[in-house]
């Protein structure tokens, strides 16, 4: 998955802004104003922070070590830091993605669950 296609990825998810908070280099994506992945899209490997179960982020460490790390600078019991570098399956890393972006919005107060909805 190229840098490009991650992005892309990321701003396909309904309401979803591309951010730049920490710095010009770090996007930040953000549904309702939440965070669910982060990376700097020029770094080489190219990594995404995203949100997990805690469950689900040990066990997909376990099954890709090295490539699946505790998230760097996040919470580790609830973020994994994903190497986007091709030894990943593109299909793995679309489900993380969606993954993440789905445990956010289910933290969203209903009134904001519905207004996602809403075309």
């Amino acid at each position: 998955m190229t840098p490009q296609d991650l992005r892309a990825f990321c701003l396909s998810f309904n309401a979803v802004v591309e951010d730049f908070p920490f710095n010009p280099e770090t996007s930040v994506f953000k549904v309702q104003g939440k965070l669910f992945a982060l990376t700097n899209l020029d770094a080489r490997p190219l990594t995404v922070n995203l949100k997990c179960g805690p469950e689900d982020a040990i066990r997909l460490r376990g099954e890709h070590p090295g490539l699946i790390v505790p998230g760097w600078h996040m919470n580790k019991r609830h973020w994994n830091t994903v190497t986007v570098d091709g030894e990943l399956p593109d299909g793995l890393v679309r489900e993380l993605v969606e993954d993440s972006y789905d445990l956010v919005v289910a933290g969203l107060p209903r009134a904001d669950r519905l207004r996602l909805d809403r075309p």
